[in-house]
């Protein structure tokens, strides 16, 4: 029993310092669910592609490897000039499965099998990986999740406005005029014209 309990503190220590298990739960059908997260700022100066590296394995030879051969002869040089900030690395490897090694920023890794995929479908695939951030698909919780709770709860456009819109009889003369009414450009300038005057 001792032994036993050893073992499963062991574990859990393992599981906790390897595994970001706050943010992620566990449904009852095993799969993994978390909140909404996003890399804060991210597009708020410039736009910064999670994708760093992309490393393509193929056959020379095999018939299987035939999609990705197409695409590095065709697609592969546009693809680098497009996203700069994307390394990419071609190696070879006789009588292996085609597969493509996608690393992000966040230090996640990603593994596509590409077995008999076509040129096109490749050039899909590779767009999905450059667009993502690189963590794990999962079952979102909530649709929105703030790192700033407020009580009042999420901004709808009815948020801050005084509580009699919502009995006012439409069409309604109230609502219908401008809120504010200022003077134009043009009776400005006359304005100024009939003080110098």
């Amino acid at each position: 029993m001792q032994v036993f309990k050893s073992f499963r503190t062991s574990v859990l220590n393992f599981v906790s310092k390897g595994l970001n298990i706050q943010a992620t739960r566990w449904t009852s059908n095993s799969q993994p669910s978390e909140f909404i997260n996003t890399n804060l700022e991210n597009g708020l100066g410039r736009y910064v592609c999670q994708l760093q590296r992309v490393t393509f394995k193929f056959c020379k030879e095999n018939p299987s490897s035939r999609g990705i051969r197409e695409f590095v002869e065709n697609d592969l040089v546009d693809f680098a000039k497009k996203n700069p900030g994307v390394v990419v690395y071609l190696q070879p490897k006789r009588h292996r499965r085609p597969k493509i090694f996608a690393e992000y920023l966040n230090g996640s890794n990603q593994t596509l099998d590409v077995h008999q995929f076509s040129r096109e479908k490749l050039n899909k695939w590779l767009e999905f990986m450059r667009t993502r951030k690189g963590d794990t698909i999962v079952r979102i919780l909530k649709k929105q999740k703030t790192h700033n709770p407020s009580i009042q709860g999420v901004w709808n456009p009815f948020t801050n406005k005084p509580t009699s819109r919502a009995v006012e009889n439409f069409p309604s003369d109230n609502l219908n005029k401008p809120l504010v009414i200022e003077k134009t450009a043009t009776e400005k300038i006359l304005e100024l014209a009939n003080k110098s005057n």
